[in-house]
């Protein structure tokens, strides 16, 4: 097994409390979920221990190395496994900058793929991927999950009906440092996540609708416009609630069905990119290597690769042979 291919989720934080704060970080409590919305991340083993990342689409050739969480994923679990080396291809279709988690998502498909083809122990691994991001232990599993602290304490949440969403993707981002400053200025107060997951759990999805909150929202509309005007637009079509992703841009609209969802993306005439997404579970595939007990829902069967297809072609930028 040469070559990998990996389905890398977006996530969406359904709700977002600011607990607190230690050595320097805010803590959060936060419910959240894997979208339909995917990264393609293909790992090709090398000879040597070097690792090359290859980008297309969404702006992505425009990553500077140093910058690359893709690459930088793929040398850190080099040095830690002492490993081969990968060339790796990432197609983004996750816009980036929008609180949709795209750069851990890209960062945990590259661990995911090299686990698959060099072995790796499992919290090993896990231990790799909170040191590339907050969020990035999280990418690796997926699903509905409540996260707490930095984002490294992870509790399943039974997985219930699929809940489908639009969600609006100005092309300006927000800052996540610059709006943790903001929100500093003026926190806001009460907690609603497990308010949420209890409403999840009992297939309330309007008492839900009502709980998708985010405390840095406010922050985020100080620093961009485009977040407020995004909000308005998917309130517009009455949705079961509306929140903001991460610390934005993103916005999204719960709606109760698939058509419902689809109805409002065919009517917005707004200026942002749009999607009607739904919440995911990643299943593990059959797996030809194990490593370390881990289950990798990311690394497609045979099946999916053929059902995904392969994308060929486009003129991308590749982030240097290290």
């Amino acid at each position: 097994m040469n070559t990998v291919k990996v389905k890398s989720y977006a996530k969406i934080n359904l709700t977002l409390d600011v607990t607190g704060t230690a050595g320097g970080y805010h803590l959060i409590d936060s419910f959240v979920a894997s979208l339909s919305l995917f990264d393609l991340v293909v790992v090709r083993a090398r000879k040597d221990k070097l690792v090359s990342v290859e980008m297309h689409g969404m702006g992505s050739e425009s990553i500077p190395p140093e910058r690359n969480n893709a690459l930088r994923a793929g040398e850190a679990f080099v040095k830690r496994f002492g490993s081969g080396g990968a060339d790796v291809t990432v197609y983004k279709n996750i816009p980036m900058g929008a609180g949709l988690g795209g750069s851990s998502a890209d960062a945990a498909g590259v661990l995911s793929g090299m686990a698959a083809l060099y072995g790796a122990d499992g919290e090993a691994l896990g231990e790799l991927a909170d040191s590339l991001g907050s969020d990035t232990r999280y990418m690796l599993r997926g699903g509905f999950c409540r996260m707490r602290g930095r984002g490294e304490k992870l509790t399943p949440v039974p997985s219930g009906e699929k809940l489908h969403f639009l969600l609006l993707c100005p092309p300006s981002s927000v800052s996540s440092a610059e709006c943790y400053r903001e929100y500093d200025r003026a926190p806001s107060r009460g907690a609603v996540t497990q308010n949420c997951i209890d409403a999840f759990l009992r297939g309330d999805m309007e008492d839900m609708g009502r709980y998708l909150t985010n405390a840095l929202y406010p922050a985020a509309l100080r620093l961009n416009a485009d977040v407020g005007t995004a909000y308005a637009e998917a309130q517009s079509f009455s949705p079961l609630g509306v929140t903001m992703t991460g610390s934005g841009s993103c916005v999204a609209a719960l709606f109760p069905t698939a058509e419902l969802c689809e109805w409002a993306k065919s009517r917005y005439r707004g200026k942002f990119r749009a999607y009607a997404a739904e919440t995911t579970e990643p299943s593990p595939p059959k797996k030809k290597r194990s490593f370390g007990g881990l289950r990798s829902p990311f690394v497609l069967s045979e099946e999916e690769k053929e059902a995904a297809g392969f994308p060929d072609g486009g003129q991308g930028a590749r982030n240097g042979l290290r």
